[in-house]
């Protein structure tokens, strides 16, 4: 005769069958990120960087660069924008009363914005690379260097990879990791409103001149993968107080 094991017929946990849904998410997170990753090394090695900023811009420079459109509402109303809705996060985390530990999940969720939307411009700082109107194929002074050069300038005034514009909206994505496991709806709704104003925020700066489309990609990837890193601590964090 058979033994049973205790272990065949216990009825699962609440909370062991929260960690498998956790962990399953964890590794969907992690290959996400890796496809991600191989996506925007294969566009880099394909070279459509130039191809695309060349339907935007020649040697008269990027017709688009001071339009109405692209610089008045896409990239300055995108600031505005991404400065109201960091507003609301902060109050939200900072001065609505509730549970402690609601009050630290959205302290926490909240640091994991500033990350994106500090990250990126850090990275920029110290970029070699030159924007598309800085270039000698688009009318100015600095010959055309990849970015992916190690310690390869351009002497131009550099400065522009990745893409800090289209992170006004990226850096948003942590709140699909925040919200995916309580509130699904909430999760969809805020990961499309942030993949379509990022995505729409990259254009504009690609039809400006100002950003190659793998600077936007990059800044996209950055911020997801902060998200993954965030759902991953929060977890560990929540199972150690469990």
């Amino acid at each position: 005769m058979t033994g049973v094991r205790p272990s065949d017929t216990a009825p699962r946990q609440p909370w062991q069958g929260l960690q498998a849904i956790q962990a399953r998410q964890g590794r969907q997170d992690l290959a996400l990120c890796a496809v991600g990753l191989l996506a925007i090394l294969a566009w880099e090695l394909s070279g459509a960087d130039l191809a695309v900023a060349q339907w935007y811009g020649d040697a008269g420079g990027f017709p688009l660069r001071d339009a109405w459109f692209t610089r008045d509402v896409m990239h300055t109303g995108g600031r505005w924008l991404a400065a109201a809705l960091f507003s609301l996060l902060a109050l939200d985390a900072l001065l609505l009363r509730g549970p402690p530990t609601m009050r630290q999940q959205r302290i926490f969720w909240l640091f994991l914005v500033i990350a994106g939307l500090l990250l990126v411009p850090a990275m920029k700082r110290f970029s070699a690379t030159s924007c598309p109107y800085d270039l000698v194929l688009f009318g100015g002074l600095a010959p055309y260097v990849p970015h992916w050069l190690p310690g390869a300038g351009d002497g131009g005034p550099a400065r522009c990879f990745p893409s800090g514009h289209a992170v006004a909206a990226f850096a948003f994505l942590p709140l699909y990791f925040r919200w995916r496991g309580t509130r699904p709806v909430a999760a969809r709704l805020a990961a499309t409103g942030v993949w379509v104003a990022g995505i729409g925020f990259g254009w504009a700066q690609v039809a400006r001149g100002a950003h190659f489309p793998s600077h936007v990609l990059w800044s996209a990837w950055i911020c997801w993968a902060t998200g993954c890193a965030g759902a991953w601590a929060w977890q560990v964090y929540r199972s150690g107080r469990a």
